[in-house]
């Protein structure tokens, strides 16, 4: 049923919360002192390579790939139900217009809306996000 590998899919969930958990970029005034803090690791630094890679993963991804993600993301929101996965692949292939990067990383909460269609279609995501990790 699903065309894309779990782990791809556990792999694009690691580095979608990474990417969402990036804050703009804040530099302190000259001469406040401030040499840094923890939370600084959050910020999205010019040459930060989390969207970048994110992209090049995604764009990586067969045709098939692409739409089996899409689909997924959209059954983990609730456009879809489970049982309708394969008229939501049909969907995503017809209606792509843009690069299904561009697409995926632009929806809030995308990590999480993978995440919740993997257990939606019976896929265990901590198992699989483990063996990544």
């Amino acid at each position: 049923m699903l065309e894309i590998a779990p782990e791809k899919v556990a792999h694009i969930i690691i580095k979608a919360r990474e990417y969402d958990a990036k804050v703009a970029a804040q530099f302190p005034n000259e001469g406040s002192g401030s040499e840094g803090e923890p939370e600084d690791i959050l910020e999205a630094m010019p040459d930060d390579t989390t969207r970048p890679e994110l992209v090049a993963f995604i764009d990586g991804l067969n045709d098939d790939e692409q739409a089996h993600l899409v689909a997924l993301t959209w059954v983990g929101r609730g456009t879809f139900e489970p049982e309708e996965f394969d008229e939501a692949v049909e969907t995503a292939r017809n209606e792509k217009i843009v690069s299904t990067a561009e697409y995926l990383l632009g929806i809030p909460l995308l990590a999480d809306y993978l995440e919740e269609g993997l257990e939606k279609l019976g896929y265990p995501v901590e198992d699989i996000e483990g063996e990544i990790l």
